[in-house]
């Protein structure tokens, strides 16, 4: 997404997500998929995301019919912070998410070893009120963070720490697949996942990523984590006292600290997501219209809403990242 200066003022503001008018209508949706899958991918590419409207899409099939006229596979995703419904192959509903609380801006699955470089989202029915699938670009998000902020996590990295309950959150299944233990532990060794199985039969793990990642595409750098959303401090204060009452504070569902261990103070959360706002494109949805998202140059949140919500969520194009150790090794060698 471009920047403009807004009048009278000197700091830029972001651009618009761009539209892609289509006059297809869901009949037509995949074959006019197929005619512009170049144009609508190179305009993904250029501005970091793209709104196609007109397509008329109406249910998990004409998601699927355009989504594979684009050429995009969607794939399975594992570790998942949040449930979802699985639709088809790759095709999932949004992540459960209270209506009534934000879901705040991030990169999908930016904590994994294997992430989504393509997000797309379909809205099969648009809210009453609220809902917004909003965006931001992660290189201008970098460019306005405080350079003291950026230059630890840069150089440490972020750490996020989960506790799988049954009762909140994904649960080991829905996570990865399994609740098998031995399976569980192949996987995380297999990523760069710490593993501590509590007493109770439970799990706790530990991450280490890197917070700053440089676009596969063009080498920007782009500040590409989920260190503010995945915070406690980023939670409601009620939510938050509950689960330390209900878990402990190492039982928290999901926590993040900066790379050498120590805890990211609640006035660097807070820095964070106000920058992340300044730099926030909103466009309500509407019903039928296709939302591709660059993972690495655009982060994306989920508003409060009002009323039904149906947007189905695939996930395509993955890539992978190294841990920071790596990236340390790597440049010394």
């Amino acid at each position: 997404m471009r920047t403009a200066l807004f009048p009278g003022h000197g700091a830029p503001v972001p651009a618009a997500t761009p539209e892609i008018r289509s006059s297809a209508g869901v009949v037509g949706a995949a074959a006019w998929a197929a005619e512009h899958h170049a144009e609508v991918l190179g305009v993904v590419a250029e501005h970091g995301a793209a709104v196609v409207t007109g397509l008329g899409l109406r249910t998990v099939s004409d998601v699927v019919a355009v989504l594979t006229a684009l050429e995009l596979r969607p794939v399975r995703e594992t570790e998942g912070f949040a449930p979802r419904t699985p639709y088809a192959d790759g095709v999932y509903s949004s992540a459960a998410w209270p209506p009534q609380h934000p879901m705040c801006m991030h990169h999908e699955l930016s904590y994994a070893g294997q992430f989504p470089g393509l997000l797309c989202f379909a809205c099969l029915e648009a809210p009453a009120t609220g809902g917004a699938t909003a965006l931001a670009d992660a290189a201008a998000v970098l460019e306005a963070l405080p350079e003291d902020a950026v230059a630890r996590f840069d150089q440490e990295g972020w750490i996020l720490t989960r506790a799988y309950h049954d009762e909140i959150g994904a649960t080991l299944a829905q996570a990865f697949g399994t609740d098998d233990p031995a399976a569980i532990d192949t996987y995380c060794h297999a990523n760069g996942i710490e593993t501590d199985w509590q007493p109770d039969g439970s799990l706790h793990t530990r991450q280490h990523r890197r917070a700053v990642l440089r676009h596969p595409d063009t080498g920007r750098r782009c500040w590409f984590n989920q260190i503010a959303f995945l915070n406690q401090w980023t939670m409601d204060p009620e939510v938050r006292q509950f689960l330390v009452d209900e878990y402990g504070p190492d039982g928290l569902p999901f926590d993040t600290r900066y790379g050498n261990g120590d805890p990211v103070p609640a006035d660097t959360v807070e820095l964070i997501n106000r920058v992340y706002e300044a730099h926030t494109v909103r466009r309500p949805w509407r019903d039928g219209e296709l939302m591709l998202v660059d993972n690495v140059r655009t982060a994306h949140s989920r508003e409060p809403y009002e009323g039904p919500r149906r947007v189905v969520v695939a996930m395509a194009d993955p890539k992978r990242q190294t841990a920071p150790e790596e990236r340390t090794r790597s440049a010394a060698t």
